[in-house]
Order: structure tokens, then C-alpha cells, then sequence
């Protein structure tokens, strides 16, 4: 990453490179934990000897506690300096990912899930609050280019490590290493983050849950939630099981899964900064209607395939988290030029529990939807309807993102003119 940011020295000073970095790992390990749940879904449906829907219920009980967390801050995100309120946060995520490492049945992994969530959900939102306050309109797509790497990194370092840890120590070993970890970047948070305070300098006198109303009931920022909602839906259902689905049908080995997700990380990150470069050059909703047509195919493909060569599935996989990029990067730099900056904490928090409220559901649906027979060895049935889901939902996203390119082009000129 060090290197990659160096070639931007015309555009970012030196500690805007640390605030992208430091963003960048915090989401890294917020991301980490989220993400390996999908991996070890193969180990907990035997180990635990639970069903493919309270597997969902695992992975939508952190989104529906992250959910429920972010529409409580919500109407206080813009009353705190974003630093204080992100080491808060940060801590609880800590706390909550520790549960998980010594949970010992799958009711204690369910409520430390609930924890995680609380605090966990919330860090994003706050994230990309400090880039809306820090970095120009015309740069945040390079930004969160950068800052989904952390994506790509999690499954270079993060996937394929927590799995070969899983496969040797048992499945709370990458817990543990996520939480360790963050308490390192916490102490750098500490220590090296300067205050991102810019905003307390409007006083304000609004009761938080009347800030809270006015956010929410916003008919432009209403239409970013719902754009958040499809997005989340495609994006939750196709990863809870993935694990389970490459192994059962695509009848790839548990012990290469960590090459899978690996070799399509590599690709993961070196397309990040470069999607982010052109989502500022060309328009985030081109290049968001680019990475909905490619990850669309794919989806359709992969999502009906049977035992496949893993040198295919992955091919198939870099091509899918190449458009999935492409789709992240520009709806989510489209997003932070959406609220004013009063209204950037609210608006965030408000966007963040949507989208976890809609993958919570989402991820519930698929553990529904998807049936694991009673063989162990027998392939998962229905993922191809999922793959349908996820289909009409993206086609839905695309249609909102359009309608939010055009709202922000407006809203700028707006600026301008008054300016």
C-alpha cells in the first residue's frame, strides 16, 4: 500500500496517506471479521452440527445488532469529535471479536456476534464521515479505492491465513488473530490520529433524535438508503455460504479454498486504486454500471455451476470481485458527496444500519433459501435461485445510482453557482 500511495504525492499530503492507510486496516479487520465467517462455514455446519439457516442467523445477528446500533448513534455521530467516537467503537469491536475467539457452543457465538455487531457495525460509517471531512470531492474515489483494498487485503492475508489457522488450531484460532491485531491498530489510532473535529465548530442546538428525524426523513438522502438497500441485498446473500458451496458443489478441497480467495485478492487489490482513479475520471456511475455488468454475467454463471476445475472457479472469481470493485468503490465515493457536511455522521450511520439491516435479511434469506441434504458430502441445493436474487437486485441498484449520479451532479453545481 506504501508504494501505491507514493504515486499519489501531487494529490495527498504525507498524513493524508496515514489517514487513508490507518482507514484502510481499520476497515482491514472490521472487514477480517465479517468476511471469515464465510470460510469457516464448512467447519461450523459440521463441528457445530447446525443447518445452513442458523448458519444465517450467525451472520445476521451481527447485522441486525450493527443495524439497530447505527440508527442509535445516528442522531449523536455529529455531536463528538470522529476520533473519540471511533476509538468507542473500535474498543467494543475489540471486545466483542475476543467473545467469538472463546465462544464455546453456538448460543455464545450467536450473542458475541451480537456484540461484535454493535460495535463493529458502526466503524464504517464513521470512516467514511473522516473522508468526507478530510478529502475533496474530486479525490474520494481514489480514497475509497484505497480503503477497499482492505477488502482484497483481508482475503490475501486475512482469508487464507484465518483458514489455515481454522484447518490446524480449530475455527476460533482467526478470532483471535483479528483480535490481537486490532489492538495494535487501536494503540496507532491513539496515538498518531489527529482529532477530525471540523464539524463541532457550527454549534448546534438540535436534539439528536430530532437530527436524527431530519436525516432519516430527507427525501434525498432517502433515496441513497434505498439504493443501500439493493445493494446490500446482493451483496450479503452469495458470501454467508460460499464456503459450503465451493466445497459441496464446486468440489474444490477445503484445504485449496485458501489459494481461492488468496489468488483473487492479489487481483483484489492491485484493481482497487486503479477502479478508484478511473470512478474519478470518468464518473462513478459509468464505472458503476461497468462493474454491474461484468459481476452480473458472473454471477449467473457462477452461481450454476457444478464440480469445477479451480483454476476456472478462479478466473470466474476475479473477474466477479473485479466488477463486485468496481460497484463498492464508485457507489460508495457517490455516497459520501450525498449529505452536508452537518449531516455527514447522521447521514452515515443512518446508511451504514441500512445496509446492515438489508444484508441481515438478505444473509437470513439465503440461509433459507439454500438447503444442505443430510449427506455431508452432497452438493447445497437452490444457490442458483439466490443467484436470480442477487440478480433483479442489482439491476434495481443500478437504476437508484443513477438517480443519485444526477441528484450529486446537481447539488455540486449548486455549490458552485453560490459560491
Amino acid at each position: 500500500m506504501q508504494t501505491t500511495l507514493a504515486t499519489e504525492k501531487d494529490v495527498f499530503s504525507r498524513y493524508e496517506k496515514f489517514v487513508i492507510a490507518i482507514i484502510a486496516i481499520i476497515q482491514f479487520t472490521v472487514v477480517l471479521d465479517f468476511m471469515v465467517l464465510s470460510p469457516l462455514s464448512a467447519i461450523l455446519l459440521e463441528e457445530m452440527k447446525i443447518s445452513t439457516s442458523q448458519f444465517g442467523l450467525v451472520v445476521s445477528a451481527y447485522a441486525f445488532s450493527a443495524g439497530i446500533s447505527g440508527i442509535l448513534a445516528a442522531g449523536f455521530a455529529d455531536k463528538f469529535d470522529r476520533k473519540k467516537l471511533m476509538m468507542f467503537f473500535y474498543i467494543g469491536f475489540v471486545f466483542g471479536t475476543f467473545l467469538c475467539a472463546i465462544a464455546p457452543t453456538y448460543q455464545f457465538l450467536m450473542m458475541a456476534r451480537i456484540v461484535t455487531g454493535i460495535f463493529g457495525g458502526v466503524i464504517s460509517s464513521i470512516s467514511f464521515a473522516i473522508i468526507s471531512d478530510i478529502f475533496k470531492v474530486e479525490h474520494r474515489g481514489r480514497v475509497m479505492g484505497y480503503v477497499q483494498m482492505a477488502f482484497a487485503a483481508s482475503q490475501i492475508l486475512g482469508l487464507p491465513i484465518g483458514l489455515l489457522l481454522a484447518n490446524k488450531f480449530g475455527w476460533h484460532s482467526p478470532f483471535w488473530m483479528i483480535a490481537i491485531f486490532s489492538v495494535f491498530v487501536g494503540i496507532v489510532i491513539v496515538f498518531y490520529l489527529k482529532p477530525v473535529n471540523e464539524h463541532l465548530k457550527t454549534k448546534s442546538t438540535i436534539n439528536p433524535f430530532v437530527h436524527l428525524w431530519n436525516t432519516v426523513s430527507n427525501s434525498g438522502y432517502l433515496r441513497g438508503f434505498l439504493a443501500t438497500i439493493f445493494l446490500a441485498t446482493g451483496g450479503y446473500m452469495l458470501m454467508p455460504l460460499g464456503a459450503a458451496f465451493s466445497t459441496r458443489n464446486l468440489h474444490i478441497h477445503q484445504d485449496l479454498l485458501p489459494v481461492l480467495y488468496g489468488v483473487t485478492g492479489i487481483f483484489s487489490i492491485v484493481s482497487g486504486p486503479l477502479i478508484g482513479k478511473m470512478s474519478d475520471r470518468h464518473g462513478r456511475f459509468k464505472i458503476f454500471l461497468f462493474g454491474t455488468i461484468i459481476s452480473g454475467i458472473m454471477v449467473a454463471i457462477y452461481t450454476n455451476l457444478g464440480p469445477t476445475a479451480l483454476w476456472l472457479v478462479i478466473l470466474i472469481n476475479i473477474i466477479l470481485f473485479i466488477g463486485i470493485n468496481s460497484r463498492i468503490i464508485a457507489s460508495s465515493a457517490l455516497m459520501t458527496s450525498l449529505p452536508v457536511q452537518k449531516d455527514r455522521g447522521a447521514f452515515m450511520s443512518i446508511n451504514s444500519s441500512v445496509q446492515q439491516f438489508s444484508g441481515g435479511i438478505a444473509a437470513g434469506l439465503a440461509g433459507l433459501i439454500v438447503l444442505k441434504p443430510a449427506s455431508e458430502t452432497a452438493p447445497l441445493l437452490h444457490y442458483d435461485y439466490l443467484g436470480l436474487v442477487v440478480l433483479v437486485s442489482m439491476a434495481l441498484a443500478a437504476v437508484m445510482i443513477y438517480r443519485l449520479d444526477k441528484q450529486v451532479k446537481r447539488q455540486q453545481l449548486e455549490i458552485k453557482k453560490s459560491a
